[in-house]
Protein backbone atom coordinates (compact mmCIF):
# COMPACT_ATOMS: atom_id res chain seq x y z
CA UNK A 1 0.00 0.00 0.00
CA UNK A 2 2.78 2.42 0.95
CA UNK A 3 4.56 1.56 -2.24
CA UNK A 4 1.49 2.48 -4.30
CA UNK A 5 1.04 5.81 -2.54
CA UNK A 6 4.69 6.61 -3.05
CA UNK A 7 4.40 5.74 -6.71
CA UNK A 8 1.47 8.11 -7.12
CA UNK A 9 2.93 11.00 -5.09
CA UNK A 10 6.30 11.13 -6.80
CA UNK A 11 4.95 12.27 -10.17
CA UNK A 12 2.65 14.75 -8.48
CA UNK A 13 5.49 16.22 -6.50
CA UNK A 14 7.63 16.38 -9.59
CA UNK A 15 4.86 18.18 -11.44
CA UNK A 16 4.50 20.65 -8.59
CA UNK A 17 8.25 21.25 -8.52
CA UNK A 18 8.39 21.80 -12.28
CA UNK A 19 5.39 24.12 -12.15
CA UNK A 20 6.89 26.04 -9.26
CA UNK A 21 10.18 26.33 -11.08
CA UNK A 22 8.46 27.57 -14.20
CA UNK A 23 6.40 30.04 -12.22
CA UNK A 24 9.45 31.19 -10.32
CA UNK A 25 11.45 31.68 -13.49
CA UNK A 26 8.66 33.77 -14.94
CA UNK A 27 8.57 35.87 -11.79
CA UNK A 28 12.31 36.29 -11.98
CA UNK A 29 12.11 37.16 -15.66
CA UNK A 30 9.31 39.62 -15.02
CA UNK A 31 11.12 41.49 -12.29
CA UNK A 32 14.67 41.19 -13.55
CA UNK A 33 16.20 44.27 -15.21
CA UNK A 34 17.12 43.83 -18.87
CA UNK A 35 20.82 43.95 -19.65
CA UNK A 36 20.38 44.37 -23.42
CA UNK A 37 22.38 47.29 -24.85
CA UNK A 38 20.73 49.55 -27.43
CA UNK A 39 22.37 50.18 -30.79
CA UNK A 40 23.34 53.82 -30.32
CA UNK A 41 23.99 54.36 -34.03
CA UNK A 42 20.39 53.35 -34.71
CA UNK A 43 19.21 55.40 -31.72
CA UNK A 44 20.80 58.55 -33.15
CA UNK A 45 20.02 57.68 -36.78
CA UNK A 46 23.69 57.60 -37.80
CA UNK A 47 24.21 55.97 -41.20
CA UNK A 48 27.66 57.21 -42.28
CA UNK A 49 30.94 57.10 -40.38
CA UNK A 50 31.33 60.90 -40.57
CA UNK A 51 27.72 61.67 -39.58
CA UNK A 52 27.32 63.68 -36.41
CA UNK A 53 23.94 63.36 -34.71
CA UNK A 54 22.47 66.63 -33.44
CA UNK A 55 20.69 67.18 -30.15
CA UNK A 56 19.20 70.67 -30.36
CA UNK A 57 18.18 71.87 -26.91
CA UNK A 58 16.56 68.71 -25.53
CA UNK A 59 15.62 66.75 -28.64
CA UNK A 60 17.40 64.63 -31.25
CA UNK A 61 16.68 66.25 -34.60
CA UNK A 62 16.59 64.72 -38.05
CA UNK A 63 19.43 66.82 -39.43
CA UNK A 64 23.02 65.59 -39.21
CA UNK A 65 26.28 67.47 -39.09
CA UNK A 66 29.47 66.15 -40.67
CA UNK A 67 32.94 65.63 -39.18
CA UNK A 68 35.86 66.45 -41.47
CA UNK A 69 39.48 66.87 -40.38
CA UNK A 70 38.34 67.16 -36.78
CA UNK A 71 35.90 70.01 -37.56
CA UNK A 72 32.10 69.91 -37.44
CA UNK A 73 30.13 71.14 -40.45
CA UNK A 74 26.46 71.96 -40.95
CA UNK A 75 24.56 71.94 -44.22
CA UNK A 76 23.35 75.36 -45.35
CA UNK A 77 19.74 74.26 -44.79
CA UNK A 78 20.58 73.30 -41.20
CA UNK A 79 22.25 76.67 -40.64
CA UNK A 80 19.21 78.50 -41.99
CA UNK A 81 16.77 76.42 -39.95
CA UNK A 82 18.46 76.60 -36.56
CA UNK A 83 21.01 79.41 -36.51
CA UNK A 84 20.75 82.20 -39.09
CA UNK A 85 19.29 82.74 -42.54
CA UNK A 86 21.53 85.73 -43.21
CA UNK A 87 24.26 84.00 -45.22
CA UNK A 88 24.21 84.64 -48.96
CA UNK A 89 25.48 81.95 -51.33
CA UNK A 90 26.31 82.28 -55.00
CA UNK A 91 27.08 78.83 -56.37
CA UNK A 92 28.13 80.24 -59.74
CA UNK A 93 30.70 82.58 -58.24
CA UNK A 94 31.46 80.02 -55.51
CA UNK A 95 31.25 82.58 -52.73
CA UNK A 96 29.69 82.61 -49.28
CA UNK A 97 28.90 86.11 -48.02
CA UNK A 98 27.81 87.53 -44.70
CA UNK A 99 26.96 91.22 -44.58
CA UNK A 100 27.26 93.31 -41.44
CA UNK A 101 26.22 96.95 -41.14
CA UNK A 102 29.66 98.07 -42.35
CA UNK A 103 31.24 95.27 -44.42
CA UNK A 104 30.69 92.29 -46.69
CA UNK A 105 32.61 89.29 -45.36
CA UNK A 106 33.56 86.84 -48.14
CA UNK A 107 34.61 83.21 -48.17
CA UNK A 108 35.63 81.54 -51.43
CA UNK A 109 33.93 78.15 -51.19
CA UNK A 110 36.22 75.12 -51.45
CA UNK A 111 39.97 74.78 -50.98
CA UNK A 112 40.44 78.51 -50.55
CA UNK A 113 37.84 78.89 -47.82
CA UNK A 114 40.47 78.89 -45.08
CA UNK A 115 40.85 82.62 -45.73
CA UNK A 116 38.13 85.14 -44.79
CA UNK A 117 38.07 88.41 -46.71
CA UNK A 118 36.88 91.57 -45.01
CA UNK A 119 36.93 94.62 -47.28
CA UNK A 120 39.23 92.51 -49.52
CA UNK A 121 41.77 92.05 -46.70
CA UNK A 122 42.45 88.37 -46.03
CA UNK A 123 42.43 86.72 -42.60
CA UNK A 124 43.58 83.13 -42.04
CA UNK A 125 40.98 80.97 -40.30
CA UNK A 126 43.02 77.83 -39.73
CA UNK A 127 40.31 75.57 -41.12
CA UNK A 128 38.24 75.10 -44.25
CA UNK A 129 35.12 77.20 -43.75
CA UNK A 130 32.90 75.92 -46.56
CA UNK A 131 32.83 73.19 -49.17
CA UNK A 132 30.41 71.45 -51.50
CA UNK A 133 29.71 67.74 -51.40
CA UNK A 134 27.74 67.19 -54.56
CA UNK A 135 25.19 70.01 -54.54
CA UNK A 136 25.10 70.29 -50.74
CA UNK A 137 26.99 73.17 -49.15
CA UNK A 138 28.62 72.54 -45.78
CA UNK A 139 29.71 75.38 -43.49
CA UNK A 140 32.03 74.98 -40.51
CA UNK A 141 30.24 75.24 -37.18
CA UNK A 142 33.03 77.46 -35.84
CA UNK A 143 32.54 79.86 -38.76
CA UNK A 144 28.77 79.98 -38.28
CA UNK A 145 29.39 80.85 -34.62
CA UNK A 146 30.87 84.15 -35.75
CA UNK A 147 27.43 85.24 -36.96
CA UNK A 148 24.89 83.34 -34.84
CA UNK A 149 24.28 82.87 -31.12
CA UNK A 150 24.66 79.19 -30.38
CA UNK A 151 27.05 76.81 -28.67
CA UNK A 152 27.85 73.21 -29.37
CA UNK A 153 29.74 70.36 -27.67
CA UNK A 154 31.00 67.31 -29.58
CA UNK A 155 30.97 63.78 -28.15
CA UNK A 156 32.16 60.44 -29.48
CA UNK A 157 30.99 56.81 -29.56
CA UNK A 158 28.84 57.55 -31.39
CA UNK A 159 29.52 60.99 -32.92
CA UNK A 160 26.97 63.45 -31.60
CA UNK A 161 26.76 67.08 -30.63
CA UNK A 162 24.74 69.02 -28.13
CA UNK A 163 23.56 72.34 -29.54
CA UNK A 164 22.04 75.21 -27.60
CA UNK A 165 20.42 78.25 -29.19
CA UNK A 166 18.49 79.26 -26.07
CA UNK A 167 19.60 79.49 -22.48
CA UNK A 168 16.75 78.90 -20.04
CA UNK A 169 16.15 77.50 -16.59
CA UNK A 170 16.47 73.73 -16.34
CA UNK A 171 15.78 71.16 -13.63
CA UNK A 172 18.88 69.20 -12.59
CA UNK A 173 18.90 66.14 -10.29
CA UNK A 174 21.56 63.80 -8.96
CA UNK A 175 21.66 59.99 -9.07
CA UNK A 176 21.71 58.34 -5.66
CA UNK A 177 23.19 55.08 -6.95
CA UNK A 178 24.52 53.38 -10.03
CA UNK A 179 21.76 52.65 -12.56
CA UNK A 180 21.02 52.34 -16.27
CA UNK A 181 19.66 54.99 -18.61
CA UNK A 182 17.04 53.20 -20.68
CA UNK A 183 15.50 53.85 -24.08
CA UNK A 184 11.99 53.92 -22.59
CA UNK A 185 10.50 53.90 -19.11
CA UNK A 186 10.55 50.27 -18.00
CA UNK A 187 13.05 47.75 -16.70
CA UNK A 188 12.81 45.68 -19.89
CA UNK A 189 13.77 48.58 -22.11
CA UNK A 190 17.25 48.52 -23.72
CA UNK A 191 20.12 50.30 -22.00
CA UNK A 192 21.49 53.48 -23.59
CA UNK A 193 24.18 54.23 -21.01
CA UNK A 194 25.38 53.24 -17.54
CA UNK A 195 25.15 56.03 -15.00
CA UNK A 196 27.17 56.29 -11.80
CA UNK A 197 26.12 57.49 -8.38
CA UNK A 198 26.57 61.24 -8.20
CA UNK A 199 26.04 61.81 -11.95
CA UNK A 200 23.83 64.81 -12.68
CA UNK A 201 21.08 64.73 -15.27
CA UNK A 202 18.68 67.30 -16.70
CA UNK A 203 15.09 66.28 -16.03
CA UNK A 204 12.93 66.77 -19.12
CA UNK A 205 9.71 65.07 -18.04
CA UNK A 206 8.60 63.42 -14.80
CA UNK A 207 6.13 60.54 -14.68
CA UNK A 208 4.85 58.35 -11.85
CA UNK A 209 7.79 55.94 -11.63
CA UNK A 210 10.21 57.07 -14.32
CA UNK A 211 11.63 60.36 -15.57
CA UNK A 212 12.85 61.36 -19.00
CA UNK A 213 16.33 62.83 -18.55
CA UNK A 214 19.35 64.00 -20.51
CA UNK A 215 22.89 63.21 -19.48
CA UNK A 216 25.76 65.68 -19.51
CA UNK A 217 26.97 64.14 -22.78
CA UNK A 218 23.64 64.46 -24.61
CA UNK A 219 22.06 61.02 -24.22
CA UNK A 220 18.29 61.20 -23.66
CA UNK A 221 16.49 58.34 -21.95
CA UNK A 222 14.68 57.24 -18.81
CA UNK A 223 15.69 56.48 -15.21
CA UNK A 224 13.65 55.41 -12.21
CA UNK A 225 12.48 58.21 -9.97
CA UNK A 226 13.64 56.36 -6.86
CA UNK A 227 17.25 56.93 -7.89
CA UNK A 228 16.88 60.71 -8.35
CA UNK A 229 17.57 63.21 -5.56
CA UNK A 230 18.58 66.82 -4.83
CA UNK A 231 16.38 68.64 -7.34
CA UNK A 232 17.68 72.06 -8.39
CA UNK A 233 16.48 74.65 -10.90
CA UNK A 234 19.49 76.30 -12.53
CA UNK A 235 20.02 78.77 -15.34
CA UNK A 236 22.07 77.43 -18.23
CA UNK A 237 24.79 80.00 -18.89
CA UNK A 238 25.53 81.09 -22.43
CA UNK A 239 28.98 80.11 -23.67
CA UNK A 240 29.37 81.46 -27.20
CA UNK A 241 31.81 83.86 -28.89
CA UNK A 242 29.02 85.58 -30.84
CA UNK A 243 28.41 89.28 -30.34
CA UNK A 244 25.12 90.67 -31.59
CA UNK A 245 25.49 92.71 -34.80
CA UNK A 246 23.94 96.15 -34.38
CA UNK A 247 22.61 97.91 -37.48
CA UNK A 248 22.90 101.63 -37.05
CA UNK A 249 19.98 102.81 -39.13
CA UNK A 250 19.38 106.41 -40.14
CA UNK A 251 16.51 107.76 -38.04
CA UNK A 252 14.41 110.88 -38.53
CA UNK A 253 12.68 112.78 -35.76
CA UNK A 254 8.91 112.95 -35.78
CA UNK A 255 6.54 111.56 -38.37
CA UNK A 256 7.35 111.33 -42.05
CA UNK A 257 5.02 112.68 -44.72
CA UNK A 258 6.46 111.53 -48.04
CA UNK A 259 4.97 112.54 -51.37
CA UNK A 260 5.90 110.59 -54.49
CA UNK A 261 6.48 112.90 -57.45
CA UNK A 262 6.31 111.22 -60.83
CA UNK A 263 8.33 113.07 -63.45
CA UNK A 264 8.91 112.10 -67.08
CA UNK A 265 11.66 114.56 -67.99
CA UNK A 266 14.22 116.61 -66.15
CA UNK A 267 12.28 118.90 -63.84
CA UNK A 268 13.79 121.77 -61.91
CA UNK A 269 12.91 123.72 -58.81
CA UNK A 270 9.97 125.51 -60.43
CA UNK A 271 8.28 122.17 -61.16
CA UNK A 272 8.70 121.06 -57.56
CA UNK A 273 7.40 124.36 -56.23
CA UNK A 274 4.27 124.02 -58.34
CA UNK A 275 3.74 120.41 -57.25
CA UNK A 276 4.04 121.34 -53.55
CA UNK A 277 2.08 124.58 -53.76
CA UNK A 278 -1.15 123.26 -52.20
CA UNK A 279 0.38 120.61 -49.95
CA UNK A 280 0.70 120.71 -46.18
CA UNK A 281 3.26 119.18 -43.82
CA UNK A 282 5.21 117.37 -46.57
CA UNK A 283 8.75 116.82 -45.32
CA UNK A 284 10.01 114.30 -47.90
CA UNK A 285 9.58 114.18 -51.65
CA UNK A 286 10.52 111.16 -53.74
CA UNK A 287 10.94 112.04 -57.43
CA UNK A 288 10.94 109.16 -59.92
CA UNK A 289 14.38 109.99 -61.27
CA UNK A 290 16.17 106.70 -61.85
CA UNK A 291 14.94 103.89 -64.08
CA UNK A 292 16.81 100.63 -64.72
CA UNK A 293 17.83 100.39 -68.35
CA UNK A 294 19.43 96.92 -68.57
CA UNK A 295 20.31 93.86 -66.52
CA UNK A 296 23.90 94.97 -65.99
CA UNK A 297 23.21 97.83 -63.58
CA UNK A 298 22.82 100.84 -65.85
CA UNK A 299 19.98 103.29 -65.28
CA UNK A 300 18.70 106.53 -66.73
CA UNK A 301 18.70 109.67 -64.59
CA UNK A 302 16.47 112.75 -64.49
CA UNK A 303 18.20 114.19 -61.42
CA UNK A 304 18.28 117.98 -61.20
CA UNK A 305 20.33 120.16 -58.86
CA UNK A 306 17.85 123.06 -58.78
CA UNK A 307 15.08 120.62 -57.77
CA UNK A 308 17.13 119.48 -54.76
CA UNK A 309 18.00 123.06 -53.86
CA UNK A 310 14.34 124.11 -54.01
CA UNK A 311 13.33 121.17 -51.79
CA UNK A 312 15.99 121.99 -49.22
CA UNK A 313 14.93 125.65 -49.17
CA UNK A 314 11.47 124.46 -48.12
CA UNK A 315 12.92 122.11 -45.48
CA UNK A 316 11.94 119.08 -47.57
CA UNK A 317 14.26 116.09 -48.01
CA UNK A 318 14.75 114.36 -51.38
CA UNK A 319 14.68 110.55 -51.40
CA UNK A 320 15.17 109.88 -55.10
CA UNK A 321 13.35 106.81 -56.43
CA UNK A 322 14.90 104.09 -58.59
CA UNK A 323 12.41 101.78 -60.27
CA UNK A 324 11.99 98.80 -62.56
CA UNK A 325 8.45 99.80 -63.57
CA UNK A 326 8.28 100.06 -67.38
CA UNK A 327 12.02 99.37 -67.50
CA UNK A 328 13.25 97.77 -70.71
CA UNK A 329 16.67 97.14 -72.20
CA UNK A 330 17.71 98.15 -75.69
CA UNK A 331 16.04 95.04 -77.10
CA UNK A 332 12.70 95.63 -75.40
CA UNK A 333 13.19 92.91 -72.78
CA UNK A 334 12.27 93.35 -69.12
CA UNK A 335 15.01 93.52 -66.50
CA UNK A 336 16.32 90.08 -65.54
CA UNK A 337 16.81 90.38 -61.80
CA UNK A 338 18.71 87.11 -61.53
CA UNK A 339 21.27 88.41 -64.02
CA UNK A 340 21.34 91.86 -62.43
CA UNK A 341 21.42 91.05 -58.73
CA UNK A 342 23.07 87.63 -58.49
CA UNK A 343 26.26 89.08 -59.95
CA UNK A 344 28.60 90.67 -57.41
CA UNK A 345 29.99 92.90 -60.17
CA UNK A 346 26.54 94.05 -61.33
CA UNK A 347 25.38 94.79 -57.78
CA UNK A 348 28.54 96.78 -57.17
CA UNK A 349 28.13 98.67 -60.45
CA UNK A 350 24.51 99.62 -59.72
CA UNK A 351 25.29 100.65 -56.14
CA UNK A 352 28.28 102.75 -57.23
CA UNK A 353 26.13 104.45 -59.86
CA UNK A 354 23.40 105.32 -57.37
CA UNK A 355 25.90 106.60 -54.81
CA UNK A 356 27.49 108.79 -57.48
CA UNK A 357 24.07 110.43 -57.93
CA UNK A 358 23.67 110.83 -54.17
CA UNK A 359 27.06 112.49 -53.90
CA UNK A 360 26.66 114.68 -56.98
CA UNK A 361 23.21 116.06 -56.13
CA UNK A 362 23.35 116.02 -52.34
CA UNK A 363 20.40 113.63 -52.04
CA UNK A 364 18.99 112.83 -48.62
CA UNK A 365 18.00 109.29 -49.48
CA UNK A 366 17.35 106.57 -52.03
CA UNK A 367 13.99 104.87 -52.48
CA UNK A 368 14.05 101.39 -54.04
CA UNK A 369 10.93 100.58 -56.04
CA UNK A 370 11.58 97.17 -57.61
CA UNK A 371 8.12 95.74 -58.21
CA UNK A 372 8.94 92.87 -60.57
CA UNK A 373 11.31 90.82 -58.44
CA UNK A 374 10.32 87.15 -58.86
CA UNK A 375 10.75 84.39 -56.31
CA UNK A 376 13.95 83.19 -58.03
CA UNK A 377 15.48 86.61 -57.41
CA UNK A 378 14.43 87.21 -53.81
CA UNK A 379 17.71 86.23 -52.12
CA UNK A 380 19.69 88.31 -54.63
CA UNK A 381 17.42 91.31 -54.08
CA UNK A 382 17.94 91.12 -50.32
CA UNK A 383 21.72 90.86 -50.74
CA UNK A 384 21.61 93.94 -52.98
CA UNK A 385 19.81 95.83 -50.19
CA UNK A 386 22.38 94.67 -47.63
CA UNK A 387 25.26 95.92 -49.73
CA UNK A 388 23.46 99.14 -50.67
CA UNK A 389 22.71 99.84 -47.01
CA UNK A 390 26.44 99.84 -46.19
CA UNK A 391 26.98 102.71 -48.61
CA UNK A 392 23.92 104.73 -47.58
CA UNK A 393 24.85 104.24 -43.92
CA UNK A 394 28.37 105.56 -44.59
CA UNK A 395 26.87 108.72 -46.03
CA UNK A 396 24.12 109.10 -43.45
CA UNK A 397 21.44 109.05 -46.14
CA UNK A 398 18.14 107.18 -45.93
CA UNK A 399 17.51 103.83 -47.59
CA UNK A 400 13.79 103.23 -48.02
CA UNK A 401 12.13 100.39 -49.92
CA UNK A 402 8.64 100.16 -51.39
CA UNK A 403 6.84 96.89 -50.68
CA UNK A 404 3.55 95.25 -51.50
CA UNK A 405 1.03 94.48 -48.78
CA UNK A 406 2.17 91.10 -47.36
CA UNK A 407 0.99 88.00 -49.23
CA UNK A 408 2.29 84.50 -49.87
CA UNK A 409 3.15 85.58 -53.41
CA UNK A 410 5.53 88.29 -52.20
CA UNK A 411 7.17 86.43 -49.30
CA UNK A 412 10.45 86.31 -51.25
CA UNK A 413 10.87 90.05 -50.66
CA UNK A 414 11.85 88.93 -47.13
CA UNK A 415 10.26 91.67 -45.06
CA UNK A 416 11.93 90.39 -41.89
CA UNK A 417 15.41 90.95 -43.30
CA UNK A 418 14.38 94.28 -44.79
CA UNK A 419 13.23 95.26 -41.31
CA UNK A 420 16.84 94.80 -40.16
CA UNK A 421 18.58 96.35 -43.16
CA UNK A 422 16.59 99.35 -44.33
CA UNK A 423 15.90 102.64 -42.61
CA UNK A 424 12.27 102.91 -43.72
CA UNK A 425 9.86 100.32 -45.07
CA UNK A 426 7.07 101.75 -47.24
CA UNK A 427 3.90 99.70 -47.68
CA UNK A 428 2.14 100.36 -50.98
CA UNK A 429 -1.29 100.30 -49.37
CA UNK A 430 -3.25 100.28 -52.60
CA UNK A 431 -4.01 98.15 -55.68
CA UNK A 432 -6.11 95.79 -53.58
CA UNK A 433 -8.00 95.18 -56.83
CA UNK A 434 -6.07 95.96 -59.99
CA UNK A 435 -6.36 95.81 -63.75
CA UNK A 436 -5.71 92.23 -64.74
CA UNK A 437 -6.81 90.88 -61.37
CA UNK A 438 -10.12 89.76 -62.80
CA UNK A 439 -12.32 91.09 -59.99
CA UNK A 440 -13.83 94.53 -59.47
CA UNK A 441 -13.35 96.04 -56.04
CA UNK A 442 -11.87 98.71 -53.83
CA UNK A 443 -8.42 100.06 -54.50
CA UNK A 444 -7.71 100.34 -50.77
CA UNK A 445 -10.43 99.23 -48.37
CA UNK A 446 -9.84 99.85 -44.69
CA UNK A 447 -9.37 96.14 -43.87
CA UNK A 448 -6.81 95.81 -46.67
CA UNK A 449 -4.86 98.78 -45.32
CA UNK A 450 -5.05 97.75 -41.66
CA UNK A 451 -4.15 94.12 -42.34
CA UNK A 452 -1.20 95.27 -44.43
CA UNK A 453 0.14 97.30 -41.53
CA UNK A 454 -0.59 94.69 -38.84
CA UNK A 455 1.00 91.86 -40.85
CA UNK A 456 4.05 93.97 -41.68
CA UNK A 457 4.50 94.87 -38.01
CA UNK A 458 4.97 91.18 -37.23
CA UNK A 459 8.45 91.32 -38.78
CA UNK A 460 9.26 95.03 -39.26
CA UNK A 461 9.55 97.51 -36.35
CA UNK A 462 6.65 99.98 -36.31
CA UNK A 463 9.08 102.91 -36.14
CA UNK A 464 10.35 101.96 -39.61
CA UNK A 465 6.97 101.55 -41.32
CA UNK A 466 5.42 104.16 -43.59
CA UNK A 467 2.06 103.41 -45.20
CA UNK A 468 1.37 104.86 -48.64
CA UNK A 469 -2.17 105.98 -49.49
CA UNK A 470 -3.58 106.42 -53.02
CA UNK A 471 -4.71 109.69 -54.53
CA UNK A 472 -6.58 107.70 -57.18
CA UNK A 473 -9.12 104.93 -57.60
CA UNK A 474 -10.63 102.92 -60.46
CA UNK A 475 -13.86 102.88 -62.39
CA UNK A 476 -14.79 99.31 -63.21
CA UNK A 477 -16.83 98.32 -66.27
CA UNK A 478 -18.47 94.89 -66.29
CA UNK A 479 -20.09 94.22 -69.64
CA UNK A 480 -20.40 91.89 -72.62
CA UNK A 481 -16.71 92.33 -73.40
CA UNK A 482 -15.60 91.33 -69.90
CA UNK A 483 -14.12 93.39 -67.09
CA UNK A 484 -12.29 96.64 -67.75
CA UNK A 485 -10.96 99.39 -65.51
CA UNK A 486 -9.80 102.96 -65.88
CA UNK A 487 -8.00 105.22 -63.42
CA UNK A 488 -9.93 108.01 -61.74
CA UNK A 489 -7.91 110.61 -59.87
CA UNK A 490 -9.10 112.09 -56.61
CA UNK A 491 -9.09 115.52 -58.24
CA UNK A 492 -11.46 114.40 -61.04
CA UNK A 493 -13.92 112.40 -58.91
CA UNK A 494 -16.33 115.31 -58.38
CA UNK A 495 -16.61 115.85 -62.11
CA UNK A 496 -17.18 112.10 -62.67
CA UNK A 497 -19.97 112.04 -60.07
CA UNK A 498 -21.58 115.08 -61.64
CA UNK A 499 -21.40 113.73 -65.19
CA UNK A 500 -22.75 110.30 -64.33
CA UNK A 501 -25.48 111.57 -62.02
CA UNK A 502 -24.75 108.94 -59.39
CA UNK A 503 -25.21 109.47 -55.67
CA UNK A 504 -22.34 107.84 -53.75
CA UNK A 505 -23.20 106.12 -50.47
CA UNK A 506 -20.83 105.53 -47.55
CA UNK A 507 -20.08 101.83 -47.01
CA UNK A 508 -18.82 101.14 -43.50
CA UNK A 509 -17.25 97.82 -44.54
CA UNK A 510 -14.81 99.64 -46.82
CA UNK A 511 -14.85 103.07 -45.14
CA UNK A 512 -15.33 104.55 -48.58
CA UNK A 513 -18.10 106.07 -50.65
CA UNK A 514 -19.38 103.66 -53.28
CA UNK A 515 -21.17 104.49 -56.51
CA UNK A 516 -22.56 102.42 -59.35
CA UNK A 517 -24.76 102.85 -62.39
CA UNK A 518 -25.71 100.83 -65.44
CA UNK A 519 -25.82 101.67 -69.12
CA UNK A 520 -27.47 98.97 -71.22
CA UNK A 521 -25.59 95.74 -70.42
CA UNK A 522 -22.61 97.41 -68.73
CA UNK A 523 -22.32 97.95 -64.97
CA UNK A 524 -20.05 100.76 -63.79
CA UNK A 525 -18.67 100.64 -60.21
CA UNK A 526 -16.35 102.88 -58.23
CA UNK A 527 -15.04 102.83 -54.66
CA UNK A 528 -14.08 106.47 -54.19
CA UNK A 529 -11.02 107.90 -52.45
CA UNK A 530 -11.65 111.26 -50.79
CA UNK A 531 -10.84 113.23 -47.66
CA UNK A 532 -13.00 110.95 -45.49
CA UNK A 533 -11.60 107.64 -46.72
CA UNK A 534 -8.05 108.95 -46.37
CA UNK A 535 -8.82 110.28 -42.89
CA UNK A 536 -9.97 106.84 -41.70
CA UNK A 537 -6.79 105.27 -43.08
CA UNK A 538 -4.74 107.86 -41.21
CA UNK A 539 -6.61 107.05 -38.00
CA UNK A 540 -5.63 103.39 -38.39
CA UNK A 541 -2.03 104.40 -39.02
CA UNK A 542 -2.07 106.55 -35.88
CA UNK A 543 -3.48 103.74 -33.76
CA UNK A 544 -0.86 101.31 -35.12
CA UNK A 545 1.93 103.67 -34.11
CA UNK A 546 3.84 103.58 -37.40
CA UNK A 547 6.35 106.17 -38.59
CA UNK A 548 4.33 108.04 -41.16
CA UNK A 549 2.42 108.36 -44.39
CA UNK A 550 3.34 108.41 -48.06
CA UNK A 551 1.10 109.28 -50.99
CA UNK A 552 0.99 108.28 -54.64
CA UNK A 553 1.19 110.72 -56.22
CA UNK A 554 1.53 114.53 -56.29
CA UNK A 555 -0.94 116.13 -58.69
CA UNK A 556 -3.75 113.59 -58.38
CA UNK A 557 -5.15 114.89 -55.10
CA UNK A 558 -7.65 117.51 -54.05
CA UNK A 559 -6.07 120.29 -51.97
CA UNK A 560 -8.41 119.58 -49.04
CA UNK A 561 -6.94 116.11 -48.45
CA UNK A 562 -3.83 117.79 -47.08
CA UNK A 563 -5.89 119.09 -44.16
CA UNK A 564 -6.52 115.48 -43.08
CA UNK A 565 -2.84 114.62 -43.53
CA UNK A 566 -1.74 117.69 -41.61
CA UNK A 567 -4.04 116.70 -38.74
CA UNK A 568 -2.39 113.28 -38.68
CA UNK A 569 1.09 114.81 -38.71
CA UNK A 570 0.23 117.00 -35.74
CA UNK A 571 -1.22 114.20 -33.60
Amino acid sequence: MKKRVFTVLVPIVLIIIVAAAAFGSKLIERYTYSKNKADLNAYYGIAQADDVAMVVQDAIVEEKAKLKDGMSYFTLSTVEKYFTDRFYVNSVEQVLLFTTDTDVVRINIGEGSNVMYLSDAGEELGYQAAFYEGEVLYIAADYVQRYAAFEYHLYENPLRMQVYTQWDNETVMELSRKTALRYQGGIKSDILAELAAGDKVTVLEQMENWSKVKTADAVIGYVENKYLKNEQVVMRMQDTPFQEIVYHNVKKDGKINLAFHQVFDEAGGDTLAAALANTKAVNVVSPTWFRLSNSSGDFTSLANASYVAAAHERGVEVWALVTDVDSMDLYGAEIDFVELLSSSANRRYLIDGLMAQVDRYGLDGINIDFEKVRSDSGTHFVQFLRELSIETRKRGVVLSVDNYVPSEYTAHYNRKEQGIIVDYFIIMGYDEHYVGGGVAGSNASIDFVENGIVNTKQVVPAEKIINAVPFYTRVWESGPDGLKASTLTMASQADWVSRTGVTPAWVEEFCQYYAEYQVNDTLYQCWLEDDESIRVKLQVMQSQGIKGVASWKLGLETPSVWDAIEEYMNQ
